[in-house]
């Protein structure tokens, strides 16, 4: 099956593609006028009566259709929930084949661009390009594992080194900057992305130094920058020494020094095995990728070798020349156990470099990490919020649903024994009040408006997420402090944290315009009116709600005819104990002094609140896990606000509905916190019984409602 579609004229499906958007968009424009054309003209030469009612029957036919595309272009170019992404059906194995099949022995000519076949036409509307610069083999089939999946929100090209190509770097960076320039030229709104793997990663700065005027977002991974610094650097004159005859060796050594073998075996191994399984399978992966290896000194024969060490050298020197000039946005990928480049001290100081740059370290890869295990590199980028269509990132319409691939790694592992210690119970309440487990008592369509407690760090979010995904297909968009999307706080070893995982599954800063937008598109809006102080609350403030006296949201809903669901989550206090709360840490010097630090950067969202609920200064509490007890979830009666408009204008009412729910969230914690002590199954104890007699994925049973 072909790989790649060489010489294919991308910009002519791009350019076609936005010039069907345009047309359509000017044929609804043009027939919504000659539909007001008609309606003067019956109205001017018919009778009053006749004219009136024809009027108004278009009038009526005109705002339905309206509506309809209103709600059209809404669905457009909206990625279903959980979708499949493709990611992890592709392998190493399917990398050696591809380079196989484009490094023939006739592979002359030029650098050129390819699209992958697996990509695909792009699921979204307007999707950005990105352009794949490729490390040290320049093949361009680096990014393979990734093509599927990139290719859903991408539009996606890779450039392609022919073996025995010898154009120099500058002639390389005049390569990429005659196609940036001609895509800006014909989008210059557009993002353009300029992935750069190893040695594609000084090409991409190199690049985005001598463009500083076109809107580039650059992923480095282990950049080649470092080149210099590389431990390889008393081997690298023997390399040229080396007879031609011993250069088949060549290839295996630098395989086992550029990536980890074990990783790039287990890609595409099932999560789900058993240990004896999931050893067999790494074995048998291991065992047939190992031949395979001989194939790179086709892909980089001796000459071409000596030749990419040259550029190497070059590239490096040319690009960290210039570090200063860099204006692009910058995500940096690294890996702890590159044992070709020292990357992680390569992302301490482009970290500091480069103006605006961002880290995602990777301890325990090797450096080919686009080839490994575990890595989604489309998840890394909507993690730390770097996707974006237009010139700023829109939280709202830019946002990427979770995928099933993305779905099955942080809920079947990254967090399945945390859910399985806490072993949460979910139930809601259906409009005749009855509570049933489940969440059959939330409304199905939006908008809908979750208002509840915010249980200590946030802890009873990521149940919540899984539970919506499984029963609903449903995504809740949380409104999260704008400090948990910013970068200010973050380091040169960042690793992949539980706030990438908050971004991936909807969050987004809270303000009025994004909750306003969310509504408009009739989205699940997940609000903590109590915010930071309720998620970082002190020692015996367990289920205490800090609510401000604002019920801005209230009227809001109210505007669009929201359905209001009150919720509360009881069961932090079973499994976190708090040691070191606000009041303690600002007894204590260097914690006092740390908490004023970063509260005077942090941004503020409740300046304007006096009093106790106003206080809204960050901290880290310390805190002692306790054997687990269980989280219970409990939905209240749904509360329809269509209809309500009055309450847009009338305080009074608004702030009787705000009170309302308020104390109906009190009542649901008080309810769970009565109820759970009829729960037989409360103790971690009773459930690991219970599940070890009837399996692990068994539902374990709870109180009676």
């Amino acid at each position: 099956m072909p790989v790649a579609a060489l010489h294919r004229p991308p910009v002519a499906v791009g350019a076609g593609r936005r010039s069907a958007r345009h047309q359509a968009r000017f044929a609804l424009r043009a027939s919504s006028l000659e539909a007001s054309s008609a309606a003067v003209t019956v109205t001017v030469n018919g009778s009053a009566a006749a004219g009136a009612a024809v009027e108004s029957k278009e009038k009526v036919q005109e705002d339905n259709e309206g509506l309809v595309m209103k709600e059209e272009e809404q669905e457009r170019g909206r990625l279903e929930v959980l979708y499949d992404d493709g990611f992890g059906s592709v392998t190493v194995k399917d990398y050696f084949a591809a380079a196989k099949l484009l490094c023939r022995d006739d592979d002359g000519g030029p650098p050129r661009w390819f699209s992958p076949v697996e990509c695909g036409r792009p699921a979204v509307d307007d999707t950005p390009l990105l352009l794949f610069l490729p490390g040290m083999d320049g093949v361009g089939t680096g990014l393979i594992l990734h093509h599927k999946s990139l290719g859903k929100v991408f539009e996606v090209r890779c450039l392609h080194i022919p073996v025995n190509d010898r154009t120099p770097f500058e002639g390389l960076i005049q390569t990429v900057e005659k196609s940036i320039k001609h895509e800006h030229g014909l989008s210059p709104d557009r993002p353009i992305y300029l992935v750069g793997d190893s040695f594609g990663g000084s090409l991409a700065v190199a690049v985005a130094a001598r463009n500083p005027q076109i809107d580039l977002v650059l992923i480095l991974v282990n950049p080649a920058t470092s080149f210099a610094k590389t431990p390889l650097q008393p081997v690298l004159p023997l390399l040229e020494s080396m007879p031609s005859e011993f250069h088949v060796t060549v290839p295996y050594l630098l395989s086992f020094i550029m990536g980890d073998p074990l990783k790039m075996a287990a890609v595409s191994i099932e999560n789900n095995l058993s240990p004896p399984e999931t050893l067999q399978k790494l074995s048998d992966s291991l065992t047939s990728m190992l031949p395979l290896l001989a194939e790179l000194s086709d892909i980089i024969p001796r000459d071409t070798l000596l030749w990419k060490l040259k550029l190497l050298k070059a590239g490096a020197a040319y690009a960290n020349s210039r570090l200063h000039a860099v204006q692009a946005e910058v995500l940096l990928l690294a890996s702890g156990k590159d044992n070709l480049l020292p990357s992680g001290e390569e992302a301490d100081r482009l970290f500091k470099a480069l103006k605006n740059c961002r880290v995602r370290y990777f301890k325990d890869n090797g450096h080919t990490l686009l080839l490994e295990d575990g890595v989604n590199l489309l998840s890394v980028i909507k993690g730390a919020n770097m996707y974006r269509r237009g010139r700023q990132r829109d939280f709202v319409t830019d946002y990427l649903p979770p995928t099933l691939s993305e779905f099955k790694q942080t809920f079947d592992v990254d967090h399945k024994l945390f859910h399985l210690a806490l072993s949460p119970v979910m139930m809601s309440t259906l409009k005749n009040g009855k509570i049933v487990r489940g969440l059959a008592g939330v409304p199905d369509k939006g908008p809908v408006l979750f208002v509840g407690y915010h249980a200590l760090m946030g802890i009873e979010l990521s149940p919540l997420y899984e539970e919506f995904l499984r029963e609903k297909k449903t995504i809740v968009r949380g409104m999260a402090h704008p400090f948990l999307f910013g970068k200010k706080f973050e380091s040169s070893r960042q690793e992949i944290s539980r706030i990438d995982t908050v971004s991936m599954y909807g969050g987004l800063p809270v303000t009025p315009i994004n909750m306003y937008r969310l509504f408009e598109r009739n989205e699940f809006v997940l609000l903590y009116p109590g915010g930071v102080r309720e998620a970082l609350h002190r020692k015996g403030e367990e289920y205490k709600l800090f609510w401000p006296d604002q019920p801005e949201f209230v009227r809001m809903a109210a505007r669009f005819g929201v359905t209001i669901i009150p919720f509360g989550c009881v069961g932090e206090d079973d499994v976190l104990e708090l040691v070191l709360d606000y009041n303690d840490q600002k007894n204590i010097p260097g914690l006092r002094e740390w908490i004023e630090s970063i509260n005077k950067e942090a941004e503020r969202v409740r300046d304007s609140v006096k009093g106790e609920d106003g206080n809204q200064d960050m901290y880290l509490p310390a805190l002692l896990p306790k054997v687990p007890g269980r989280f219970y979830y409990l939905f209240g009666q749904p509360i329809e606000m269509k209809g309500m408009n009055n309450l847009v204008r009338d305080r009074k009412r608004a702030n009787e509905v705000y009170l309302r729910i308020k104390s109906e969230v009190e009542e649901i914690m008080s309810y769970l916190k009565r109820k759970r002590e009829e729960d037989p199954y409360r103790s971690i104890g009773q459930r690991a019984l219970y599940q070890a007699t009837w399996g692990a994925s068994a539902q374990v049973p709870t109180f009676e409602p």
